[in-house]
């Protein structure tokens, strides 16, 4: 190999030391944000005087609180069905399609990830009034939809092309209609795309302040938009409650998507 990690000599101290420090910059912040979550003073310090559950018990006593998550979970949920049903057709469209224009479609299909997304929310939100979506549950989804579908283009697009198409042939041959072959043979060959590609849908949803903030309104918002309007408004230790929730749910999602991988491999 070009770069042995055992030949690198004096430097493998300090490439292990800077990578604990990064590690602990990524770190630290959660690890923050959890224990004061747990503190007993009413602001936010570290470290915690004592130690307490109310402000959980505040969180989930507060129905405003509650149905900002469960709209978080609808809307997040909906948008990973249909960003892994798109992904996959524009995936196979752009995978084995060969017409002009195709590279300028993928790229199109893949400017949200690097459009900032401040200009995308304000542009929508200027459309969205026009055609009078904005601070509807249409709106939410539209607007996270178009973020999350890059994610399952990109993770079903790559499952496509380690893809053998003559299995699909091959099922065709013996009576198969193209679709119902792409259903019951290409579908679960490439499970692992699709699985990714909904991990990252729902998270690129779930995670979304940005966005969600141009979409929202008084009676209809997310879990990161009740998070921040809270956060402008008092420094309660429930922000932090609800945070670490929101941190939590999204560990758990990244841990199951490694374990997926791993019981495929094995």
């Amino acid at each position: 190999m070009l770069l042995d990690f055992d030949k690198l000599g004096g430097l493998k101290p300090f490439l292990i030391g800077l990578t604990a420090l990064v590690c602990l910059f990524l770190i630290l912040p959660i690890v923050f944000i959890a224990a004061l979550s747990f503190g007993s003073s009413q602001w936010l310090i570290f470290p915690p005087p004592s130690w307490t559950f109310k402000w959980y018990q505040m969180l989930f006593a507060d129905p405003r609180w509650l149905w900002s998550a469960l709209t978080s979970l609808k809307i997040a949920a909906i948008v990973t069905v249909l960003s892994v049903i798109l992904g996959f057709l524009a995936a196979l469209g752009l995978n084995r399609g060969s017409f002009v224009g195709r590279e300028a479609l993928r790229a199109l299909f893949l400017t949200p990830m690097i459009l900032p997304v401040v200009v995308l929310a304000v542009a929508l939100y200027a459309l969205f009034l026009q055609l009078g979506l904005a601070g509807t549950t249409v709106g939410f989804i539209i607007a996270h939809l178009l973020i999350a579908l890059p994610f399952s283009i990109i993770s079903i697009g790559n499952a496509l092309e380690g893809f053998d198409k003559s299995i699909e042939d091959a099922a065709i041959l013996c009576g198969a209609s193209p679709w119902e072959a792409r259903i019951r043979v290409t579908v679960p060959a490439v499970s692992h795309g699709i699985f990714a590609a909904a991990i990252f849908s729902f998270l690129a949803s779930w995670d979304e302040v940005v966005l969600a903030i141009f979409m929202a309104s008084p009676t209809l918002q997310t879990l990161p938009v009740k998070i921040w309007a809270t956060l402008r408004q008092d420094l309660t230790p429930v922000i932090a409650a609800a945070s670490t929730i929101l941190i939590a749910f999204t560990i758990l999602l990244m841990v199951l998507a490694a374990l997926f991988r791993k019981g495929r491999k094995a």
